[in-house]
């Protein structure tokens, strides 16, 4: 294994660093002051769109996808350094790149299975990003951890698929530029292979039926930045038979080709929060006094910075393992890996930031400090994408089988 950066890494990382410095970490306070004046909280400070302007300008856009046909054609290695420079501000950074979730997941369903129409209707308006997307999977009135569960029915009627079912947490349905629903449900629900009877649609949001109820918080916040996470309900909601992705049935199996990327790409970016909360753990103790001498020379402080260093190398490596195992043996190849970095990663990281609010004070839980958002953001990838038990649960069950 040799995860040395190569050329094209090394001079895409010094232009996204740059990128960084001169642009995101300037709009921060920006964004936050536009927002306030906003008509609607769920559209987008106008210092975003002059984010996405420049990154395009720069030719940092869209880095995420793989297929070189519509994106940078990275390796999953490639990316990685890339993702976790952007996870510095998550807030910003990824929308203002085309990288951010859960448009990301779903340009690359599209690409991979969505047919030409498909393509051109909805792939290439999320590319240029001109529009946003969201996918509709989670429900509130099941464990929704194991996606077999659920039970938003999708039935055919000639050829129309009639769509029925209540999700909930489906990221990015409040902005008013998400213009389209991938909807995971039921086509077969009696099918004797319970992951069969899974099939994903097309549906646009103002489809008939199509209702997005309310906001939900998390932690308190709204994270309007990716759009929000709303309740949707879709009552009797009809669409062409043409807006089927791939085959009916195919829905479990586009799911789990969906969120391998997906969970990699979230640790990525939160190795990129976790070293934020470094330097500002650093800025911190250097700058402030406590009984008589700096937090710095706190032997305390120094353990808890010492222990998120050592803890962000050892996360890092693992990343990168498990995405040159995803470009050399595939995803299927590299399940263990991720599974692990989806267990260690958010776990880790949430760790670390825990430590920096406590360094901070009151400051800390505070809207003027970016650690407490970055909490709530890194809690949170201990449920998405699969709760941390389901992972854990599976890879051991992997690791005995190799016993019996």
């Amino acid at each position: 294994m040799d995860f040395a950066f190569d050329a094209r890494t090394e001079e895409l990382r010094a232009r996204l660093l740059a990128f960084m410095d001169e642009h995101v970490y300037p709009a921060e306070q920006v964004a936050h002051e536009q927002r306030q004046r906003l008509s609607s909280p769920w559209e987008n400070p106008p210092v975003v769109e002059e984010l996405k302007a420049e990154a395009r300008r720069q030719g940092l856009w869209n880095l995420f996808l793989p297929d070189a046909e519509y994106g940078a054609g990275l390796t999953n290695l490639q990316y990685a350094p890339l993702a976790e420079i952007t996870g510095r501000s998550p807030q910003l950074a990824p929308t203002a790149t085309n990288c951010a979730a859960p448009d990301t997941g779903n340009m690359e369903v599209l690409a991979q299975f969505g047919d030409e129409r498909q393509k051109k209707q909805w792939l290439e308006p999320l590319l240029a990003g001109e529009i946003r997307s969201a996918f509709a999977m989670t429900e509130p009135d099941v464990a929704s951890s194991d996606a077999t569960n659920i039970t938003t029915h999708i039935r055919r009627e000639g050829d129309e698929y009639v769509v029925s079912g209540r999700k909930w947490y489906i990221s990015g349905a409040m902005h008013p530029d998400c213009k389209i629903f991938i909807v995971m449900g039921k086509t077969d629900p009696d099918g004797p292979d319970i992951r069969r009877q899974q099939s994903m649609v097309l549906v646009p949001r103002d489809t008939p039926g199509v209702t997005v109820k309310r906001a939900m918080q998390v932690f308190g916040y709204e994270d309007h930045y990716h759009g929000g996470h709303a309740e949707v309900v879709f009552d009797e909601a009809r669409v062409p038979v043409s807006n089927l992705i791939g085959e009916e049935g195919g829905g479990f199996a586009i799911a789990q080709a969906r969120l391998g990327p997906g969970r990699i790409h979230h640790c990525m970016r939160l190795i990129g929060m976790a070293e934020r909360a470094i330097e500002l753990m650093c800025r911190r103790a250097v700058s402030r006094e406590a009984f008589g001498k700096a937090l710095a020379q706190q032997g305390v402080v120094q353990n808890w910075i010492a222990d998120a260093r050592v803890a962000v190398e050892q996360l890092r490596l693992l990343v990168l393992k498990t995405a040159w195992m995803m470009d050399t043996v595939g995803n299927r190849g590299a399940h263990t890996e991720i599974q692990a970095i989806k267990i260690a990663t958010p776990r880790t990281v949430v760790g670390i930031l825990d430590r920096a609010i406590q360094l901070h004070g009151a400051g800390g839980v505070s809207q003027d400090f970016p650690l407490a958002e970055l909490y709530a953001g890194a809690r949170t990838l201990m449920l998405a994408d699969g709760p941390d038990e389901v992972h854990q649960r599976s890879l051991a069950r992997r690791e005995i089988k190799k016993y019996l």
